[in-house]
């Protein structure tokens, strides 16, 4: 049964918005930066199933879909990609689920569990990794269309990403839209690509695949992590979206859009082009069927450009917003006055270059985002039904950050040394196993304590 929608916990500062924001609001409609979406503000559940429809449907997962059948082979790699959205849809959808029962962003979430200070540190953190994936993707839109039409690497990059500020300076609407073009543009163009591969290989060719990488090959647990670590960060992040939801229910529906729908069908079609034989280099890129599209020439060159910006364009839109409102909390600032000082930055990143040095660092952090999803997930979702209040606020939950620390260590241990594992859910489980430990031994001295002073 859904929770009603909480308040704000007492003795948190809540920034009042500033006068950007104050002029916006007739026109374009409140963000609720810092405070709970009020049930009246709520959208429909197609409307937020959009907004997290379209975010996986992108080049980026074709790519990582080919990866990891070059990897493992046709069917062990559906295998890893059923596998690594299992885990995205439990953790994912039960962020969404709690986002969608109080109305609250991440942000405000996170103040529950890492305390009216502690809650900063997370909220920084993962609303600073994600103007770093805008960074990465408003690059990468230069790069593909300078590598597939000879245009100016720097020029296009700074025309989109003037574009993608502008987009996600209309809120959560313009989400919702980009969402409803994005996924059938991905899906029209993917099952295409899948149709001329087909002209030169049959569907038996490509159930049989055994993969090509040879001894470089990703194991399953490595290959499970890439497919988490795509999206863990927003996914994380993920009631920055959902929150809009009516409820819990509707809030867990919305992310079970993209995990596993959207996802899936994103990797399967990076995944059937390798399979088929028609990556040009699959070690590199994976499954990236936009040149297949290109090279056939005629309608679908200038439809291929249009679905670079459109796809590229919604997950900078989506990474944007979720770093908007987190540092629209933290600082009591308007999302949009935020968009566009955050997007200048990262648009500034990514025509100077600086964005090809992002991925292996974005992806690193990635690694150790996995524990706090999960500690918020049993602080608010799981202990409470088990008998196991939260402790009043403080404005320090240690044993979060506890938790939240040595399951990070544990995965990057994993990453370092464990390579067949799964470093996501190693930080995972290690995160909840330190978690419900800590609240167990503190609920215990809480209770004596409770037990002396009534002596």
């Amino acid at each position: 049964m859904d929770t009603e929608v909480d308040t704000v916990p007492a003795g948190t500062r809540i920034g009042a918005h500033d006068e950007l924001a104050a002029v916006e609001r007739p026109a374009l409609g409140d963000e609720y930066e810092s405070e709970p979406v009020p049930l009246s503000a709520r959208r429909g559940l197609w409307s937020v199933s959009a907004v997290w429809l379209g975010f996986p449907m992108i080049l980026t997962c074709a790519v990582f879909g080919g990866l990891i059948v070059y990897s493992l082979g046709f069917w062990r790699g559906m295998l890893a990609i059923l596998l690594g959205n299992l885990v995205l849809m439990g953790y994912v959808g039960a962020l969404s689920y709690l986002a969608g029962a109080t109305g609250k962003s991440f942000a405000l979430i996170a103040v529950d569990t890492f305390g009216r200070r502690g809650y900063r540190v997370v909220s920084a953190f993962l609303a600073t990794v994600v103007i770093g994936w805008f960074a990465f993707q408003t690059g990468l839109t230069g790069s593909i269309l300078a590598a597939t039409m000879g245009w100016s690497e720097r020029w296009t990059s700074l025309g989109a990403g003037i574009g993608y500020v502008l987009v996600t300076l209309l809120g959560i609407r313009a989400l919702s839209a980009i969402g409803v073009i994005a996924a059938p543009l991905y899906l029209a163009l993917g099952v295409t690509a899948v149709a001329l591969a087909l002209d030169d290989a049959s569907w038996s060719a490509a159930l049989d695949y055994s993969g090509g990488a040879g001894t470089a090959a990703l194991s399953m647990g490595a290959a499970v992590t890439l497919v988490v670590a795509c999206f863990i960060d927003s996914g994380t992040m993920t009631a920055d979206f959902t929150r809009w939801s009516k409820n819990g229910r509707q809030g867990f529906l919305a992310a079970f859009s993209a995990f596993p729908l959207g996802n899936s069908v994103a990797l399967v079609i990076g995944g059937l082009i390798v399979a088929l034989g028609a990556a040009a280099d699959p070690a590199r890129d994976g499954g990236n069927f936009l040149a297949i599209l290109i090279d056939q020439g005629g309608w679908l060159v200038p439809v291929a450009v249009v679905f670079v910006f459109v796809n590229l364009g919604s997950v900078c839109a989506h990474c944007l917003y979720n770093g908007a409102v987190g540092w629209g909390q933290l600082t009591g600032r308007g999302m949009r006055s935020l968009s566009v000082v955050l997007g200048a930055v990262g648009v500034a990143l990514a025509v100077a270059g600086v964005w090809s040095h992002f991925e292996t660092w974005l992806n690193l952090l990635g690694v150790i985002v996995p524990p706090i999803g999960i500690v918020l997930i049993l602080d608010q979702l799981v202990l409470p039904r088990l008998g196991r209040a939260r402790p009043v606020a403080r404005p320090w939950r240690r044993e979060s950050f506890l938790a939240w620390g040595i399951g990070s260590a544990a995965a990057l241990a994993a990453h370092e040394w464990a390579p067949g594992l799964s470093d996501a859910l190693v930080g995972m489980v290690v995160g909840a196993v330190v978690f419900y430990a800590a609240r167990v031994v503190a609920g215990d001295r809480e209770t004596a304590l409770e037990r002396k002073a009534v002596a």
